[in-house]
């Protein structure tokens, strides 16, 4: 285990950690950006209801299955230690709310930060540094400085994604091509019971942008034969993760992974549940799945052949 960047405001904390075997097994990355929960106590003093919000941001405790995962598998794992009320590392460092900031957006030659236009999901509360929640509403007693807004960018958001392009540049020249899963979890789209019951996974490929389709339609359909309810791209399609890091066509395939936390967590979607150990048995399903589709489809039984 490695650790990289640095969390603002906690010395020596590192911003996410990389498990990785040597040699890896096989061709598959599982990152998971959103479940960071390591809180400095700055930032819980700047947010009007930490324990709620804190929360409510956070894929909560989909680290402990991705980490299960990865055990079974010998998947590399990526896995985000900074929490997303910090820095959402599924968002362009330029999706940004200058109003949230002090001084509004930056201009002239020596601007801390370049300028941008706020985009769709900043617009909506939820940019690089969330602003607001449905049913909450704002999130932070003050602005966000200059500064401060540039070390959570700088000591977490690039070198995350430095490292995650690493990794899949290595499993790539290893094997001939390599497959990251962006693991997250989503609130309950529904009821979880009768007909028409919501789903339990949402796969996304930003529609067939970041992952070759038959990987996709194999995920599906194992899920499927599995007794699992999924859905492609309705109503995740996946974010800037698979928009920067997925390029079928040189061999780096990216998907998203959404799974609802009813079904791995307990009543209050809090701690641990009973279904959580069905999910990891989902999942290391996939992994594996998807492993021997990636390594065939390169060629990649050459690296096992050459152990």
């Amino acid at each position: 285990m490695s650790g990289g960047g640095s969390l603002p405001g906690m010395r020596g904390q590192p911003a996410f950690v990389l498990h990785r075997r040597n040699p890896t097994p096989v061709p598959v990355l599982i990152a998971v950006p959103h479940a960071g929960r390591i809180y400095p106590s700055d930032l819980l003093a700047r947010m009007r209801n930490p324990a709620l919000s804190s929360v409510r941001l956070e894929d909560r405790l989909i680290d402990l299955v991705a980490e299960q995962v990865a055990l079974e598998t010998g998947a590399d794992l990526l896995v985000a230690r900074a929490p997303r009320a910090m820095i959402d590392l599924n968002r362009a460092t330029e999706d940004i709310d200058w109003d949230m900031v002090t001084g509004g957006s930056p201009s002239g030659e020596r601007a801390m930060l370049p300028r941008f236009a706020a985009g769709r999901r900043s617009r909506s509360g939820l940019g690089l540094v969330p602003r607001r929640l449905p049913g909450t509403g704002e999130l932070w007693r003050q602005r966000l400085s200059p500064a401060d807004l540039a070390a959570r960018i700088d000591q977490v958001h690039q070198p995350y994604h430095r490292e995650l392009e690493a990794s899949m540049a290595r499993l790539r020249d290893r094997w001939g091509s390599a497959l990251l899963i962006d693991l997250h979890s989503m609130p309950p789209l529904g009821p979880k019971v009768g007909a028409g019951r919501a789903v339990d996974f949402v796969i996304g490929d930003r529609f067939g942008a970041s992952c070759d389709g038959t990987l996709v339609q194999s995920a599906l359909a194992y899920l499927s034969a599995s007794r699992w309810l999924a859905s492609h791209n309705r109503p995740y399609a996946g974010g800037y993760v698979l928009d920067r890091h997925g390029a079928p066509a040189r061999g780096l395939h990216a998907m998203q992974v959404e799974v609802c936390r009813q079904v791995y967590l307990e009543e209050t979607m809090h701690e641990p549940g009973e279904g959580l150990a069905d999910v990891v048995t989902a999942l290391v399903g996939l992994v594996r799945l998807l492993a021997d589709e990636v390594s065939l489809r390169s060629g990649g039984g050459r690296a096992l052949a050459a152990e």
